[in-house]
């Protein structure tokens, strides 16, 4: 049986994957928009937490706005939306943190692909 000291570990921030973000639950237009929506809280608390650069923050929450905003249009163009959660995604790619926040974003990619 294993053992793990945890004595001295600090954790200023973790993504729970069973949180208020669920991609798997995800069926239709509307209800990806709002988990899109929640996974931009979730970066604003890793920002608070000061796991991701508040530039980097920004640059982020930018790209998955653009996603959401072009997701809600009568006609939304797919490619756009992917390309910008790509954006989202590579701007996290080498945050250790935040390996949760970029599995979202990659189920968010392919719902996508399914739903439009």
């Amino acid at each position: 049986m294993s053992v793990f000291d945890q004595r001295s570990q600090k954790v200023n921030y973790q993504y729970n994957d069973a949180g208020d973000i669920n991609f798997a639950t995800v069926q239709n237009q509307a209800h990806l928009v709002n988990e899109l929506e929640n996974l931009n809280s979730e970066i604003t608390k890793a920002g608070n937490a000061q796991v991701i650069d508040a530039e980097i923050v920004t640059d982020v929450q930018y790209q998955i706005q653009k996603a959401v905003d072009q997701s809600k249009k009568p006609e939304p163009n797919k490619n756009t939306i992917v390309e910008h959660l790509i954006q989202a995604k590579d701007f996290l790619k080498n945050i250790a943190e935040v390996g949760g926040i970029v599995a979202g974003i990659v189920k968010a990619i392919e719902l996508v692909q399914q739903l439009f």
